[in-house]
């Protein structure tokens, strides 16, 4: 099965994915090896409690993954193998979420992320680790 390789030029071009048009997460900046996503959490991100629903942490976390100017940007294919996140605190409904990703292994193969997600006060929310295949 061949795979054409898809890059993202821009911004805009990354924040077009529907998914994260669907859940109002915007794509920052793309950085050598890292990138940074933000979303504020409002009533479509709630869980039953109130406050932002896991998944929505979770998704921020898989997504920011694969924005690293060496990964996606370039064109380079990849799927999450691993994805580990640790909830810190929650997050509430209002709260100014920034996750990081921070590309810190690619190989031929394999790829792994450091991912950081901090609210508006700069306190942190999730942490968390990342493994792509480059497909």
């Amino acid at each position: 099965m061949h795979i054409e390789p898809i890059t993202i030029e821009s911004l805009e071009t990354g924040n077009a994915i529907p998914l994260l048009r669907t859940l109002d997460i915007h794509l920052k900046e793309i950085g050598e090896r890292h990138a940074v996503m933000e979303v504020t959490v409002g009533d479509i991100h709630r869980n039953y409690s109130g406050g932002a629903h896991g998944g929505l942490l979770a998704t921020l976390a898989d997504t920011v993954s694969f924005f690293p100017r060496p990964l996606l940007p370039s064109g380079r294919a990849c799927t999450t193998t691993n994805l580990n996140i640790t909830y810190v605190r929650p997050a509430a409904l209002g709260d100014t979420l920034t996750a990081r990703s921070e590309l810190i292994h690619l190989g031929r193969r394999m790829a792994s992320i450091t991912i950081k997600i901090v609210n508006q006060d700069q306190k942190l929310v999730a942490h968390g680790t990342a493994t792509l295949m480059i497909l």
